[in-house]
């Protein structure tokens, strides 16, 4: 039996959610602007819509781990954002819950063929 497109999509959907925080405060060295962001993480290999990511730095602005400041020597302004101490720190924990995460499902997933 094969998963259908819908479910197939859907629980992509929720496995990527979780690391959308962790892909995005690892990206925020250099000040970005929302799209260029979107085509970074993409050329990656992360898609991630507008609809997603904007809300997601604004959440993450609040919480003090991104600061951001408007650029208006541009045709339009911008807002550019750029990780914070307090992201920095947070990031790091971040990475360490995943690292740990992925070898605990990498045994949990080979462990699955051996039983």
């Amino acid at each position: 039996m094969t998963p259908s497109d819908d479910n197939l999509s859907q629980l992509r959907q929720e496995l990527r959610r979780g690391i959308v925080v962790l892909a995005v405060l690892s990206q925020m060295d250099t000040a970005r602007y929302g799209y260029s962001l979107i085509q970074q993480l993409a050329e990656k290999g992360l898609e991630i819509e507008e609809g997603t990511l904007y809300p997601l730095l604004r959440r993450l602005e609040k919480q003090g781990l991104l600061v951001s400041e408007w650029e208006v020597g541009e045709a339009r302004p911008r807002k550019y954002y750029r990780i914070s101490d307090a992201g920095r720190d947070m990031l790091a924990v971040l990475r360490a819950e995943w690292e740990e995460t992925v070898a605990v499902m990498r045994r949990i997933l080979e462990s699955e063929h051996h039983e």
